[in-house]
């Protein structure tokens, strides 16, 4: 599901497999991107994969097939047959908005 390597330029320097286990890890323990050990490959290269991939919407397709193969797991459809949208979610939406900020300003 990673993009394949542009066909011109450079060739890729850096293992994709260690770009998301830097990636991974920072989510696990809440580092900053500098702060990512020095067994990974550069704060800057792992970063600027994680921007490219979230522009690309690479995280929302591999959570999509994640969730398909844990349904499958389960013995459930691949995809859901029911939505709930709790009804607190709903009245925090409908309140506020662009009129309530412009409101706040006023005073």
């Amino acid at each position: 599901m990673l993009p394949a390597p542009k066909p011109l330029g450079k060739d890729r320097e850096v293992d994709l497999r260690d770009v998301l286990n830097a990636i991974f890890y920072r989510a696990d323990n809440a580092l900053k991107w500098r702060a990512l050990p020095k067994h990974f490959p550069a704060w800057q290269t792992v970063y600027g994969y994680y921007r490219l991939w979230v522009r690309l919407g690479v995280w929302e397709q591999i959570n999509t097939a994640l969730v398909r193969q844990v349904r499958q797991a389960a013995g459930r459809h691949e995809e859901p047959s029911l939505v709930i949208i709790d009804s607190q979610s709903v009245r925090l939406g409908q309140k506020g908005g662009r009129s309530r900020a412009l409101m706040a300003t006023k005073r």
